[in-house]
Formats: C-alpha cells, sequence, structure tokens
C-alpha cells in the first residue's frame, strides 16, 4: 500500500539529523499549532525515531542497525548478510558509506575517506557525541549571540560536562595533561573533562545522546509533526524568489509527490544539502566551496606508574565506565583540538606484556584546522546523477603548505601528550586519509552580507531566496577544529528562532486584518 503525504505545510525538514532535530524542536515549543513535515532519505532504525546506536544492547541488533545505515552499498555483515566490499580497499566505518567515485582526482588529496550515514537520525545516530566549545579563531566573530546559542545547543543535545567523573585514571590523565599544556592558556582553553551528549539513567546505565533526545517529548507529541523515512527529496520548489515546498520520492514504491510549504529547511550533511539547492536551481557561487575537513593525527600510549584499581561492575548494557574523555582545546597558536579517550583495550596487541588494566590505554586524536580556501569544493553536474539519481558530486580538496605545517606542530604536541602520559604503542603518530574525521564543513556557509563568499545569512536563509534555509555542520564558516555538532546545532537554533519569528507575524498579521 502506498503511503500518505501531506501536500500543504507550514514547514519542511529535509533530513532528520541533530539540526533537523533541533529545527523540529524549537518550531514546536515556539509555533505551536503549525504543522511541519519532516523527510528522511533513509530508514528508521529505533524507536524513538533517532535513538543512538551506541545504545542498542543486543551486538547483532546494533550491527544491523549499522548495516541499514549505510545507503545502497552496504558492508557491514549480519546474519545472512555479506558486506559490499570497496574495490579501492578504503576504510569505511559501520554505520557510513563512503562516496562512491571522483572523491580523488589525479594530483588532489581527495577525501579518500570521505562518508555519509543514510538513516532517520543521519550520523547522530553513530557519533561520539563530543560537544566542546569553540574558541579563539573558531569562533564566528558577526554573531554577537553565539555564547548563549551554544547554551540552548547544550540543552537540546542533552550535554553533561563530565560525565565520566568517576572513570578510573582521569584525574591522573588529566593532570599529565595540564602539567604539559595549561601553562599561558586562556580560562576555557585549558585541558579539561571533554563536555559529551550523555546523561546516566535511574539504574545506572550510561544513554548517549542521539537525534532523538533532541526531537524530545515535545516534538513527539506534537500533532502538526510528521517523519517519514525512506523519503527521498530530489528538489526544493523555487517559485518568484521564495521556497514554495519541495518535490519527495517515496523509495519504498517510487511515487513522486509535492509537499507544498511556507519555509523549507534543508539539513542534509555537507555533501547532500549543496546537493538538492544545486538540483533545485538554487546556485549561488559559494555554492558546494570552502570544503573544509579536519585532518585528523591518532596514537596510543599505556599509562605508566599508575596504581591497577579495583573496579566494580557497571550494570548490565552500559558503556564501560572506564571510558574517560578528557580535552585539549584548540588555541590560535596551537589550531588543533585533542580528544583523549581512555579505552578499555588496547588497539593493538601488546607482545609479551600483561593483559592492560580498562582505563590504562589512551587513544589521543589530534583534530587540525583547515587551511580554508574556495577552491576546496564539491562540484555538481547536470549531466550525470549519483546512485540516487541525483547530481553527481565531485570532489577538489587539496592540503596546503600551511596545512602540513599545521600537521608538523600537530604532531609534535601530540607526542608531547603521549610522553607526559605514558609508553608508546606504535612508533609514530598516524595522520588518517582526509574525509576520515567525518567532520564535513563549509559547503553552505554563512556569511555577516551576501558579497558571493556564502550561501546563507546569519539566520541561516538562502541568499536571494526568501523562506529557504540550510542546517548542518556545512553552513560553519570558520576554521573549526573542535567536534562541530554543538556549534552546527547552536545555528540550527539561530535559524529555527527565526523560521517561528515569522510564523508568528504571519499569524498576527492575519489576526489583524481581521479586525
Amino acid at each position: 500500500m502506498s503511503r500518505t503525504f501531506p501536500t500543504d505545510v507550514d514547514v519542511v525538514i529535509v533530513g532528520s539529523g541533530p539540526t533537523g532535530a533541533a529545527y523540529a524542536r524549537i518550531l514546536s515549543e515556539q509555533a505551536s499549532g503549525r504543522t511541519i513535515a519532516m523527510f528522511e532519505a533513509g530508514p528508521q532504525l529505533a524507536d524513538p525515531p533517532g535513538l543512538h546506536v551506541k545504545n542498542i544492547v543486543d551486538e547483532d541488533t546494533r550491527r544491523e542497525a549499522q548495516r541499514r545505515s549505510e545507503g545502497l552499498r552496504p558492508h557491514t555483515e549480519t546474519a545472512g548478510t555479506r558486506g559490499y566490499a570497496d574495490p579501492s580497499k578504503r576504510v569505511v566505518r559501520p554505520g557510513t558509506q563512503l562516496l562512491e567515485r571522483d572523491f580523488q582526482l589525479p594530483g588532489e588529496d581527495g577525501l579518500p575517506a570521505g562518508a555519509m550515514s543514510t538513516n532517520v537520525g543521519g550520523m547522530g545516530a553513530h557519533w561520539t557525541c563530543a560537544c566542546p566549545r569553540p574558541g579563539e579563531g573558531e569562533l564566528i566573530g558577526f554573531l554577537p549571540d553565539l555564547e548563549q546559542l551554544l547554551d540552548e545547543s547544550e540543552r537540546l543535545l542533552g550535554v553533561s560536562r563530565n560525565p565520566f567523573a568517576d572513570a578510573p585514571y582521569a584525574d591522573e590523565v588529566r593532570r599529565r595533561l595540564s602539567a604539559e599544556f595549561d601553562e599561558g592558556r586562556a580560562p576555557g582553553r585549558r585541558v579539561a573533562p571533554m563536555p559529551l551528549a550523555v546523561h546516566t539513567r535511574a539504574d545506572g546505565e550510561l544513554v548517549w545522546s542521539g537525534p532523538d533526545v533532541v526531537f524530545g517529548e515535545v516534538t513527539r507529541s506534537n500533532p502538526g509533526f510528521t517523519l517519514t523515512a525512506e523519503a527521498l527529496v530530489t528538489r526544493v520548489l523555487v517559485e518568484d524568489g521564495r521556497a514554495a515546498g519541495v518535490v519527495v520520492q517515496d523509495r519504498t514504491d517510487g511515487t513522486e509527490h509535492t509537499v507544498r510549504a511556507r519555509f523549507v529547511v534543508v539539513a542534509a550533511d555537507a555533501f547532500r544539502t549543496p546537493q538538492v539547492l544545486f538540483a533545485s536551481g538554487v546556485r549561488p557561487a559559494a555554492l558546494g566551496r570552502y570544503l573544509n575537513d579536519q585532518p585528523q593525527i591518532v596514537f596510543a600510549v599505556r599509562l605508566r606508574d599508575v596504581d591497577v584499581r579495583d573496579q566494580d561492575d557497571a550494570p548490565a548494557g552500559a558503556i564501560a565506565r572506564e571510558g574517560g574523555v578528557s580535552w585539549v582545546p584548540y588555541t590560535d597558536e596551537h589550531p588543533f583540538h585533542g580528544q583523549v579517550m581512555q579505552l578499555d583495550a588496547s588497539p593493538i596487541p601488546l607482545v609479551d606484556q600483561d593483559e592492560p588494566a580498562p582505563g590504562t590505554i589512551v587513544g589521543l586524536g589530534w583534530f587540525c584546522a583547515k587551511d580554508v580556501q574556495a577552491k576546496d569544493r564539491i562540484e555538481f553536474t547536470d549531466d550525470e546523477t549519483d546512485e540516487w539519481g541525483m547530481p553527481k558530486p565531485t570532489i577538489h580538496y587539496v592540503l596546503t603548505e600551511r596545512d602540513h605545517a599545521t600537521f608538523d606542530q600537530a604532531k609534535a604536541t601530540i607526542v608531547r601528550a603521549a610522553r607526559a602520559l605514558g609508553d608508546f604503542i606504535g612508533d609514530a603518530p598516524i595522520v588518517l586519509s582526509p574525509g576520515a574525521s567525518l567532520h564535513y564543513q563549509g559547503t553552505t556557509r554563512m556569511g555577516e552580507v551576501d558579497d558571493g563568499t556564502s550561501v546563507c545569512s546569519p539566520t541561516c536563509e538562502v541568499w536571494g531566496v526568501d523562506g529557504l534555509y540550510v542546517a548542518g555542520n556545512n553552513v560553519i564558516p570558520t576554521a573549526i577544529a573542535c567536534n562541530p555538532t554543538l556549534t552546527s546545532v547552536a545555528l540550527a537554533v539561530r535559524g529555527a528562532r527565526d523560521v517561528a519569528a515569522r510564523l508568528g507575524a504571519e499569524v498576527r498579521a492575519a489576526a489583524g486584518s481581521r479586525v
């Protein structure tokens, strides 16, 4: 049986990740009585919609959810299935799907590890939940209310400042890192626990925030809100310079539906948001440009000179308490961000050594700020389509001399951190393939004025198209090195408030005209 699609709503939201969910939440809170239709190209994995897959205790069920997130070429093997093997031997993580082709052109670095998730919740159903605040050069200088927006983002994501306060050895890890790095740093830029979108239930079990937390009960109970999965938005309708709705393909039966709307929000990730705009004929000069990945360097150590501590058994199904996460913030002098994670096991076998105590193996991940340039971009064409039938993307991406200098500085810093903590596991830090961070930004970037270097205004509305908004990490205009989700949700809050205010003004104007 075919499904029912609405024909006319107040707001359409394309994509169900953290930023799309933020629009739905703010509108449900501030524009009650208005109709909101959300469309997601991928399937719903769990109930409630957008649940983080880490919260699925059963391993087989979790793997099935990851496989269903991997688009048209799933690679995670489950009972009775075989995984797609990429012929280029690129490494792909569970729950994500690699870019299909034209991800690395001759003479360019490209994004060979570029990947995406296609499911209700998007990559927000799979992310690490790290929510550090940007600082110094990462900040968006023309947004005077950014700190307040970040506060609101923390509310929506359910951020805890130190959820692993009882993690063994975490205090010692931070003490050693602080002694190495804190001198001369401003308050807020010193070593600290990593803020995480995670909370502890009454039974003691840790629960990771997916978009289900962002939606909240206020959205789920909103009679004007609908979420339709396996529904691919192929284009936005633009009439007389303003958004008028969307065209949606029902992925279950191939039928096409037109949904009229007063406002349209495209929150389809940094690759597919510009793709939808291009397919809709909305093609500002900056569309797809200023593509910004975060080059990533990793290393690991075993803590030295610590007493092995007895550890209580965690509640059944709980995420291990050994997983303390510490943070070395970005500064302009050190243009990278450190995520230091205590693990319950070594990432590689430790030859001729005793089994390490959980929490004494520490993984270090340094994310570098990219030298942002307009020529790093996603290009689309009218002549070729991708596997979804949308305009085919081609990646142009080059690491500059400045990027390589930042790498050298970051490598030296991660080695300093490793020496301060313990004994090296492996010979040297590893630079991961471009795209491995999954933190793609800039392709529909925000700007203070419409000067051709940005796609949207400070309220996230696309320049020159009334009522069309964009959301996601792709809106961030700065060379941000910290995990970007907290910032992108903050920007979505700004856009959602603008839409809510405009909807309210329309109601007031209509009421006034009847008096």
